[in-house]
């Protein structure tokens, strides 16, 4: 486990493949149940094993934060995927109806999102400014609402 204090997306994506970090955020988010139940402390007959069964369970601090950056990690990663998707849509003939519905908006907020990821990877320095301009120039004008 990471400490602690070093619990961040950037410190887990190096450390985590995508399915990898699915996988542990799934079992960390079954892990804790949330119940208010776990402040109280509930007196229990020793001899009872029962009460295993029944037990909830609840994430250490550590564990907490190590959530919060997977899930971060999977968001950033799933941003990183749509630009991908978006733009071998594009490539392929798709129009921005096709890709809207794929996403689940209206074709103009698909256009919007699409040069919002531009922008990010833009800044980010994971596209260049030549291969950001390309891919503005693939989406083509923006859809009408």
């Amino acid at each position: 486990m990471v400490e602690a204090m070093h619990i961040t997306p950037e410190v887990l994506e190096r450390e985590f493949s995508l399915s990898t970090a699915a996988t542990r955020l799934d079992f960390l988010s079954r892990r804790d149940s949330g119940a208010a139940t776990l402040n109280t402390v509930a007196p229990e007959d020793p001899d009872d094993w029962s009460s295993i069964r029944d037990a909830e369970t609840t994430l250490d601090v550590p564990e907490a934060l190590e959530l919060l950056a997977l899930g971060e990690v999977i968001a950033r990663k799933a941003r990183d995927s749509q630009l991908i998707g978006i733009r071998a849509a594009l490539r392929g003939g798709a129009g921005w109806d096709q890709i809207a519905a794929a996403l689940d908006v209206a074709p103009d907020e698909a256009w919007t999102a699409y040069h919002r990821l531009i922008e990010l990877q833009e800044r980010s320095r994971a596209l260049d400014p030549e291969a950001a301009g390309a891919a503005r120039d693939l989406a083509g004008a923006r859809p009408r609402r």
